[in-house]
C-alpha cells in the first residue's frame, strides 16, 4: 500500500512538472456550404494562415491556437447551430459571421455567454447599435458604405436614371435604403424602389419593369448570386443599364455568373488589400501556398490578429478584459493598416472606395480599384 501511494504521488508530481500544452481555442463562423461558400472559403483559407502565423511566433500567453470552424451556411438558424456549438466547445474567440442576417441573432447569444466576435463582412448597423460589450468588426457600416455609394451616384450620374433593388436580407436591404438615402439627400430618387428574393433564380418580372424604365443603371444591395443572374437576365432582355453594387459581390464568381454583362459593374468596398504595404508579407503567403488572397481572406487575417494582438494587450484570455482593450480606442497593426475601435465596436476610421469591374488582359472581367482613396 506504502508503495502503491508513493508511486501514484510521484506520477502526479511528473504529471504536474510537464511543459503546459494549453489549446486556447478560436472560432471561425462562415458559410462554408452553400451559395455563400465561396466567401466561406475565402474566410477559411486567411484563418488558416492567421492561426498559422500566430503559432508559429509562439502562440498567445504561452498557449497555442487552435482553429474551429462552423458551418452556418449563411442561414441565421444556422448560426444559431454553430453558436451554441462554440459555446459547448468553451470557445471565447471567434472571427465571424459574415452576414448580417446570421450575425445579429447569434451576437447576443455569444454576449450572453462571455465570447467576444469580429466580423470581417456584417455591415448592418444594428449589429453594433445593440450595444451589446462582445461585438466588433473590420468592414464599415452600411450606413458609411451607403452614403459613399449615394453621392458617388448622385455626383456622377446627375440626370441619369436610377432604379434601386435589394434582396430583403438585412444586409441588401439595409445598403440600398443607405444608398437611397444619401441619394435623395442631394436630390437625386429612384425611379422605381423594390425587392427581391435572394433564394429566386428567375427575376423576368422585375426586369420586365426595369425595361419599362429603360433606366442608365441599377443599384442592387445583396449579394453575388441574384446580382450575377439579374445582370444575365437584363442583358437577355436587352437591358443595358451597368448595375452598381457593394461588397456583397466582392467574388470573381459574379462575373462567372453575370456573363459579358458584369463588364461596367461599379461596386463599394474597402481599400484594394493588395495596394496597402501593410498587406505585402501576408499576401506572399497566400500566393506562395496557391491561395488567392481575396477580400475576405484578408480581412478575416486581420480578425485574428487583432484578436491576438488585443489578448497580448490585455495580458488575459478573458473575453471582456480583451473587449476593454478593444473598446480603449488602441490602435493595432495589421494586414488592413492601422485599426482601432470605437465604444460601439465599429472602425474608427472606416474607408470605402469604388471599383470596376474590366476586363485584364486576359479577357477576363475582374475587379479593380477605381481610385486610391474614398469617395
Amino acid at each position: 500500500m506504502i508503495l502503491r501511494a508513493f508511486v501514484a504521488a510521484f506520477a502526479a508530481t511528473l504529471v504536474f512538472s510537464l511543459p503546459a500544452h494549453a489549446q486556447l481555442k478560436f472560432g471561425l463562423g462562415a458559410p462554408m456550404t452553400g451559395e455563400q461558400a465561396t466567401f466561406g472559403a475565402q474566410m477559411k483559407s486567411g484563418a488558416e494562415l492567421a492561426i498559422e502565423d500566430i503559432n508559429a511566433n509562439g502562440g498567445l500567453l504561452g498557449e497555442k491556437v487552435e482553429l474551429t470552424i462552423g458551418d452556418d451556411r449563411a442561414d441565421p438558424k444556422e448560426g444559431l447551430l454553430v453558436a451554441n456549438k462554440f459555446i459547448g466547445q468553451d470557445i471565447r474567440f471567434l472571427v465571424g459571421h459574415l452576414q448580417s442576417g446570421v450575425s445579429i441573432p447569434a451576437s447576443k447569444e455569444y454576449a450572453d455567454n462571455g465570447i467576444l466576435t469580429i466580423t470581417p463582412g456584417a455591415t448592418n448597423p444594428q449589429l453594433t447599435d445593440n450595444g451589446l460589450w462582445n461585438s466588433f468588426r473590420v468592414c464599415g457600416r452600411d450606413d458609411q458604405q451607403g452614403a459613399v455609394a449615394g453621392n458617388y451616384i448622385a455626383d456622377n450620374f446627375k440626370g441619369k436614371k436610377i432604379v434601386v433593388l435589394h434582396d430583403r436580407t438585412p444586409y441588401g436591404k439595409g445598403l440600398a435604403d443607405e444608398t437611397l438615402k444619401a441619394m435623395k439627400a442631394k436630390g437625386m430618387d429612384a425611379v422605381f424602389y423594390d425587392g427581391i428574393n435572394v433564394q429566386d433564380k428567375d427575376f423576368s418580372a422585375v426586369v420586365s419593369r426595369i425595361k419599362q424604365e429603360m433606366p442608365d443603371y441599377v443599384y442592387f444591395g445583396g449579394l453575388h448570386t441574384p446580382a450575377g443572374l439579374l445582370v444575365r437576365q437584363m442583358r437577355e432582355q436587352g437591358v443595358l443599364a451597368h448595375l452598381i453594387s457593394g461588397d456583397g459581390i466582392v467574388t470573381e464568381e459574379f462575373a462567372a455568373i453575370a456573363g459579358p454583362g458584369a463588364e461596367g459593374t461599379l461596386m463599394t468596398f474597402g481599400p484594394d488589400p493588395e495596394k496597402n504595404p501593410a498587406a505585402a508579407k501576408v499576401i506572399e503567403k497566400f500566393k506562395a501556398k496557391n491561395l488567392k488572397p481575396e477580400s475576405y481572406a484578408i480581412y478575416t487575417y486581420a480578425g485574428y490578429q487583432l484578436l491576438a494582438e488585443g489578448i497580448k494587450a490585455a495580458n488575459s484570455t478573458d473575453a471582456k478584459k480583451v473587449a476593454e482593450v478593444f473598446h480603449s480606442g488602441k490602435t493595432f497593426d495589421t494586414v488592413l493598416g492601422p485599426l482601432s475601435f470605437d465604444k460601439k465596436g465599429d472602425l474608427s476610421k472606416p474607408n470605402y472606395v469604388m471599383y470596376e469591374w474590366v476586363k485584364d488582359a486576359s479577357g477576363k472581367i475582374v475587379y479593380r480599384q477605381k481610385n486610391l482613396s474614398a469617395l
